[in-house]
């Protein structure tokens, strides 16, 4: 398993897409929402346009600081997990960023644990 840095960012989500054939698109977000580096899957078609895409990643960021603010009482977040028609979105954050991925919807539950599981120690060191 390889643990990233700053550094090998664009490394880390191509890294993310190659988990599983189902993995669609995988991006790194800033506090700010700017997407840092992002890949979509090669064949895959993105669901968003750019604009959308961008939008998207802003309010990732927006409600990672919402969600702090209840890190004492509940306890930090580990992952979010949305569940659409047409895409699995998931969010994982680290202390600087929030990786964003997202996945076939019909992949199994214990597939996508597995997936957020290996991105969790990917990312720890960001």
């Amino acid at each position: 398993m390889t643990y990233y840095t700053q550094t090998n960012m664009m490394d880390m989500v191509e890294d993310i897409i190659d988990l599983d054939s189902k993995m669609r698109f995988a991006a790194v977000i800033d506090s700010k929402g700017k997407i840092l580096e992002a890949i979509m899957k090669s064949g895959k078609l993105s669901l968003k346009s750019q604009k959308e895409e961008e939008n998207f990643c802003a309010q990732v960021a927006a409600r990672k600081k919402m969600r702090e603010k209840f890190d004492k009482s509940l306890g930090k977040v580990r992952y979010v997990h949305v569940e659409r028609e047409k895409v699995t979105q998931m969010v994982v954050y680290t202390k600087k960023y929030s990786v964003y991925f997202t996945m076939e919807p019909e992949m199994s539950i214990s597939d996508k644990i597995r997936i957020v599981t290996k991105i969790k120690k990917m990312t720890s060191a960001l």
